[in-house]
């Protein structure tokens, strides 16, 4: 496996094949985040292809490789929808912006199902909200309309970037362009 040039011969910087890379699908749509081992990997095997590459440089025993930042498959992979994706905790919190949805606080988050389970309801994007640990256990095993305590948003399948954002918070500024991401004045 390439090393990070300048970092000897012998052993890459701690860390440094756990960079993370923006993967998007041949259509330029983002799918997923991988490691910077597994972008190498891709495009290595001519799979994938160097779309943004970081000013260092990978080296190996013969040869000099981009470090790769963004890299897009050459070939269409199908994508399960987002609603079919699995239901994370930290996937419904970024859908919601890290607030409860029933009284907007941001510390003490929980997941609540808006249809409580004990009363038929599904886990499910379109059931489960961000709550803070004091609405939840105020609402219970509760319908909204017997409270009065109707969530802010509609729950809803999460946007395809959400899932990109769960799965590398910090992103580098080279995937803003790919994600819709202005950058910041």
């Amino acid at each position: 496996m390439p090393t990070v040039a300048g970092a000897g011969p012998h052993h890459a910087p701690r860390g440094a094949m756990a960079q993370q890379v923006l993967v998007l699908n041949a259509t330029y749509e983002p799918i997923n985040v991988c490691s910077l081992q597994r972008a190498v990997v891709l495009v290595l095997k001519n799979k994938a292809e160097v779309l943004e590459r970081a000013a260092r440089r990978l080296r190996s025993a013969t040869q000099t490789h981009a470090y790769p930042l963004v890299i897009r498959l050459v070939y269409f992979v199908r994508v399960p929808r987002h609603e079919s994706r699995k239901i994370s905790r930290r996937a419904v919190f970024a859908r919601d912006g890290y607030e409860c949805q029933y009284c907007g606080a941001a510390g003490h988050l929980t997941m609540d199902h808006v249809i409580p389970r004990s009363r038929g309801g599904r886990s499910s994007w379109d059931n489960v909200v961000t709550a803070c640990a004091p609405c939840n256990l105020r609402k219970g095993d509760r319908l909204p309309a017997e409270i009065d305590m109707r969530p802010r948003t509609s729950p809803r399948p999460p946007r395809p970037d959400v899932f990109i954002s769960v799965a590398a918070p910090r992103q580098p500024n080279a995937w803003r362009p790919y994600l819709g991401v202005q950058a910041p004045a």
